[in-house]
């Protein structure tokens, strides 16, 4: 039985609590994965001549190459932020470390937008990005965990999958903002206005939306499964410690589950849009359109995974999910090397099915495998592996790939078997639907 002390009403509404829960977990992620997918984007796009410049020069293919690897980088510091933000969150509660990562995530993205080029400092401008982007590796890596286990810890009986499903929405939410941002951009500047000064504006917007974000999750309550543990034990105990005494084998589940799905999106978030820009010769502008139309059904179908996995479980939502994209991965390419738009942007949605029914349950699933006293430190940290082993390097992965073979069907099958790993991970997880948050 859930412990979740908010129910519904007799009229059938949402009492106010749950509103403001649900919206603090969406606009935070929304807010940080729009910080996160600016960059992946920007690396697709702008950061090689600008950052990497006497090797975009000479060598731009792998110019591009060491780009997307920078995206990679950030993921490698996301188990560190996600064993101190889970830790400390487990002792000091979700709220509090949802704002820290917050605020630490917009500021790194803010200074982005203000660091100087290869062109004015040298060897200095791609390791000052680099940093940065440590930085947003390490508040990313803490934020998922808090704002999945604020929502699903709230959750009244039954509806942990669909409650869960919103800090998920705040990714796709990030990437339309981004995407848009970057199409509005590029349509109404010049590619050379662009270049210098225009790329610029979407890290800097990053300001605004934190103070935003901020005001929202200051306003929500701390989770009562939290409340309710602090309440049980008298003194403080070593989550971390205990997490890895008697929930390895979950921890290692968690990061397999996660390999495809990051891979996947990863590839939608930061490789599909350079591809058919440089490769096929589309249009910037309006593949950054129909990129950002695509990931409408992400948004649609992770939020239906979550809400059926609370009738139908999560394993068999995930698997699911799983045997379509590893279906899908290879045939999707002949449609966008078509070169048609309609036809990239129906490959890219018709994919968006598989992705959205591998992440609706994913925060429900992952919160209720773990004991209350670790669960932010298990979900963070297994989330965090997952990222590393599935979309850290996987635009770097497809472009070596391509580089390599000519042949863009070879990222398909790199994805399918992504997918099959993942699909047996989940399937050695026993259901959970329905399991006491407090045991």
């Amino acid at each position: 039985m859930s412990t979740a002390v908010n129910q519904p009403t007799q009229s059938g509404r949402m009492p106010s609590e749950e509103r403001r829960v649900l919206a603090g977990t969406l606009v935070g992620t929304s807010i940080e994965w729009y910080d996160f997918f600016i960059y992946a984007q920007a690396a697709g796009l702008v950061l090689a001549p600008l950052f990497l410049a006497p090797l975009a020069e000479s060598n731009p293919g792998l110019a591009q190459v060491l780009s997307f690897a920078t995206i990679g980088i950030s993921f490698l510091f996301r188990p560190l932020g996600a064993v101190v933000a889970g830790y400390l969150g487990d002792k000091m509660g979700r709220k509090k470390m949802l704002v820290f990562t917050l605020v630490m995530m917009g500021l790194s993205t803010a200074l982005i937008g203000v660091l100087p080029t290869y062109a004015a400092i040298g060897i200095a401008a791609p390791i000052l990005l680099i940093l940065l982007r440590i930085l947003q590796g390490f508040s990313a890596g803490g934020e998922w965990g808090g704002a999945a286990l604020m929502a699903v810890e709230h959750a009244p009986d039954g509806r942990r999958g669909f409650f869960g499903a919103f800090p998920q929405i705040g990714v796709p939410i990030g990437m339309i903002l981004a995407t848009s941002t970057l199409w509005i951009l590029t349509s109404s500047k010049s590619p050379e206005a662009f270049m210098e000064w225009g790329w610029r504006i979407p890290f800097l917007l990053s300001i605004l939306l934190i103070v935003v974000g901020y005001l929202i999750r200051r306003a929500v309550e701390e989770s009562p499964v939290f409340e309710e543990l602090v309440r049980r034990r008298k003194e403080s105990s070593a989550p971390l410690g205990q997490l890895f005494r008697h929930n390895t084998k979950n921890v290692i589940l968690t990061a397999v589950i996660f390999i495809a799905n990051n891979a996947a999106g990863y590839l939608l978030i930061a490789y599909f849009s350079t591809y058919a820009v440089t490769v096929l010769g589309l249009d910037r502008p309006t593949v950054l359109l129909a990129t950002t139309l695509a990931s409408f059904g992400w948004l649609v179908f992770t939020l239906f995974g979550g809400r059926i996995s609370d009738r139908w479980g999560r394993i068999r939502t995930f698997q699911i999910g799983y045997v379509f994209l590893a279906l899908w991965a290879v045939p999707m390419w002949f449609l966008i090397d078509t070169g048609n738009i309609f036809w990239y942007f129906t490959a890219l949605f018709v994919m968006t099915f598989g992705l959205g029914l591998s992440y609706g349950p994913q925060a429900a699933l992952y919160a209720e495998m773990f004991p209350a006293n670790v669960r932010y430190s298990g979900v963070s940290i297994g989330y965090a592996l997952g990222a590393i082993l599935g979309g850290a390097f996987a635009p770097m992965i497809a472009e070596a790939l391509f580089s390599s073979t000519g042949q863009s069907w070879t990222i398909g099958v790199y994805i399918a078997i992504a997918s099959v790993i993942s699909l047996i991970g989940v399937s050695l997880v026993k259901e959970t639907k329905g399991r006491n948050l407090l045991d």
